[in-house]
């Protein structure tokens, strides 16, 4: 696995005005991947985009690394970076406190009732606490403990999403999450760094990472 990175060129008006829906992230992610489309094939990649220090930063988590020049279309010269993943993930150990950061797409499925034989409406989150049930839930399903008191809701938004040849856009809900967690189980943790979490993962959503706390400096 890797872990890579790029500071987006907001500076950049055309690069920002063709950055204006989340298909094309998506778009700019599929391309760094060439080999790939040569080959017709898609591996998973997770991707989120990050705010640190008043710039932002699209992060990608994939198999394969990506090419930098095409990470770097919409971003800022010189600023990709990628790095093998295996060993971080590999450091990771049982009962490890560490400080996280997610971007989710909290939903929940409405019954349809048991007799209509459809599948319940999907519909987001829309309140801070309802938001917070969501990731407490996950959390016990993907290997992590959140501290009492230590994690929050850091953003809140809908973001657009056309797909191609679609007139109506969609609105896709992305919640952001950053806090203190520890680690019950690390295999589900690891699989839920790589393989992500909720749903819309093609799409910015299910991205988590981790700095363990003894790490920092």
């Amino acid at each position: 696995m890797y872990l890579s990175r790029v500071e987006i060129d907001v500076a950049n008006r055309q690069k920002l005005k063709d950055l204006s829906h989340l298909g094309a992230y998506h778009s700019w992610v599929e391309q760094c991947f060439s080999s790939e489309l040569q080959r017709h094939e898609r591996s998973r990649k997770l991707w989120r985009i990050d705010p640190l220090q008043d710039k932002l930063y699209l992060l990608v988590v994939s198999e394969l690394a990506p090419d930098l020049q095409k990470l770097e279309k919409y971003g800022v010269e010189g600023t990709g970076q990628t790095a093998s993943y295996d060993n971080f993930l590999n450091s990771l150990e049982q009962g490890m406190l560490a400080r996280f950061r997610a971007t989710l797409n909290p939903v929940q499925s409405l019954s349809s009732g048991k007799q209509s034989g459809k599948r319940g409406r999907v519909v987001p989150h829309v309140t801070v606490a309802q938001q917070l049930d969501y990731l407490e839930k996950q959390s016990v399903k993907h290997g992590f403990e959140l501290i009492a008191n230590q994690y929050e809701v850091v953003n809140r938004t809908f973001r657009t999403l056309k797909y191609q040849g679609d007139l109506k856009p969609v609105l896709i809900s992305q919640v952001s999450y950053q806090g203190l967690l520890k680690i019950t189980d690390v295999e589900k943790i690891k699989s839920a760094m790589t393989l992500g979490i909720g749903k819309k993962k093609a799409y910015g959503c299910g991205l988590l990472t981790l700095i363990p706390v003894n790490h920092e400096k």
